[in-house]
C-alpha cells in the first residue's frame, strides 16, 4: 500500500518544482524528502523523478502518479474537515467555488443564511468558471461547486452528483433594441469565457451565421461598456445583467437559450452536514424567475 505521507512528498516536490522548496514547505529536510522519494520509488517499482544537471524533474511516472495523489489527498483532507465538522456544526469549514455572476448575486444571500444559522462554520469561496470549479471539487479542494452548463455542453464527468438550481435565460445586449441574432449577422461580437463562447457560436449557427468575434472579455462589466459604445453585441445570462447592468445597453431575451445552474457536489447523497447545510442556504437564497426584459 503506498504511504501517504510520502505521497504528499511527490505532490508538493510537483508543485514546488525542486526538493528545496518541496522540503520548505512540508518543514522537512532536503535528505528527508530524497529519503521519501527513494522508499516511494521501491514501493511503487517506478522510477519516479531524474536528475537534470543541479536539479529533478518528474519522469512520466512519476507525473502520473502525482497527478493522481493530488485528488487522493484532496479527498483524504476534505473528509478529516467533514469529520471535525460532523457534530452540531459547531466549527470547521464549508469551500464553496462559484462563477462570478452567482457570487454576484444569490450566493451572497446563501452566506449570510448560512452564517445566521452556523455561525461557527468557516465558509471559503472561490471564483473561478466551471471547469476548473470541478476540477477544484474533484481534487477534493472544494466541497461545493456552483457551475452552469448549456444544453450543448459536454457532459460532466462520472462521480459528480448535480442538484439542479435555477435555469438562467440568454439576453441579446445591444446599444439599440435588439431585434433578433439573425439580424446582427454582419455586426462585430463580443464572447466570454470558453463555455459561454461555444454557446454563443451554436445559438448564431442556428439562426444562420457564424459571428465575427472581435473582442473577449470574461468581466460583464467591460463588455457591456464596449457594447454601449457601439462596439459590438453579445450575449449574456440574466444573472450577470442582474449582478451588474449598463443603463446605456438593451437586453432582449433570446427564446430557446437558457443556461441552466447547478450546485456540484462529489458522490451521491447522504452528504456531509456542512455540505448538506450550504446546499440548504443555496437553495433557499436562489432570485426569482425572470420575466422577459
Amino acid at each position: 500500500m503506498l504511504d501517504v505521507a510520502r505521497l504528499r512528498v511527490l505532490v508538493a516536490v510537483a508543485r514546488k518544482g525542486s526538493l528545496t522548496a518541496a522540503a520548505k514547505e512540508l518543514h522537512y529536510s532536503q535528505p528527508s524528502i530524497s529519503h521519501h522519494l527513494a522508499r516511494l520509488e521501491a514501493e511503487t517499482g517506478a522510477k519516479l523523478v531524474q536528475r537534470v544537471g543541479r536539479g529533478i524533474r518528474l519522469t512520466e511516472a512519476g507525473r502520473l502518479l502525482a497527478d493522481r495523489a493530488a485528488d487522493i489527498i484532496g479527498r483524504i483532507d476534505a473528509t478529516a474537515e467533514e469529520l471535525a465538522a460532523h457534530v452540531g456544526l459547531r466549527e470547521g469549514r464549508v469551500r464553496l467555488a462559484a462563477f462570478p455572476s452567482a457570487l454576484g448575486t444569490f450566493i451572497p444571500s446563501a452566506v449570510r443564511r448560512l452564517s445566521a444559522a452556523h455561525p461557527g462554520l468557516r465558509l471559503e469561496l472561490t471564483e473561478t468558471e466551471p471547469p476548473e470549479a470541478l476540477r477544484l471539487l474533484r481534487a477534493g479542494r472544494v466541497d461545493v461547486a456552483v457551475m452552469f452548463r448549456y444544453d450543448d455542453t459536454a457532459p460532466e464527468d462520472a462521480g459528480l452528483h448535480l442538484i439542479h438550481l435555477l435555469d438562467d435565460p440568454s439576453y441579446l445586449v445591444s446599444a439599440e433594441p435588439g431585434g433578433e441574432l439573425a439580424d446582427h449577422a454582419n455586426s462585430p461580437w463580443i464572447a466570454g469565457c470558453d463555455r459561454c463562447r461555444s454557446h454563443l457560436l451554436d445559438i448564431c449557427a442556428k439562426a444562420g451565421f457564424e459571428p465575427r468575434i472581435s473582442f473577449t472579455s470574461d468581466d460583464i462589466v467591460a463588455v457591456q461598456a464596449l457594447v454601449a459604445a457601439g462596439m459590438g453585441l453579445t450575449v449574456l445570462p440574466g444573472l450577470a445583467l442582474s449582478a451588474h447592468r449598463n443603463p446605456d445597453v438593451e437586453a432582449t431575451q433570446v427564446p430557446g437559450s437558457t443556461r441552466h445552474v447547478y450546485a456540484a457536489v462529489y458522490g451521491e447523497p447522504p452528504h456531509p452536514p456542512a455540505t448538506g447545510a450550504l446546499l440548504e442556504a443555496l437553495g433557499a437564497s436562489l432570485p426569482p424567475a425572470r420575466e422577459s426584459r
